[in-house]
């Protein structure tokens, strides 16, 4: 059974059956790559990052703002205050 209208040129056929396996090939090769690419950054540490407490020293009262912060965050008996 021959396809109707211009769909009955086997060079045609040809064509789209080409343009179908390439489209899977290039697919599964860009998905296998993604993949890799993330099994590669799951297995490198993550970077440090700087954070300015570390450097630099707190006045007391941003120590008192801290530890309000803190303790108001904190949990107690099983409910934030």
């Amino acid at each position: 059974m021959s396809l109707p209208g211009p769909f009955s040129d086997p060079r045609v056929l040809t064509l789209f059956g080409l343009l179908a396996v390439s489209t899977v090939v290039w697919l599964s090769l860009g998905l296998r790559a993604r993949a890799r690419d993330r099994r590669d950054r799951a297995r490198t540490p993550l970077e440090r990052i700087w954070h300015p407490q570390e450097s630099v020293e707190l006045t007391p009262a941003e120590e008192h703002a801290f530890g309000q912060v803190v303790s108001r965050l904190g949990l107690s008996a099983g409910r934030l205050r």
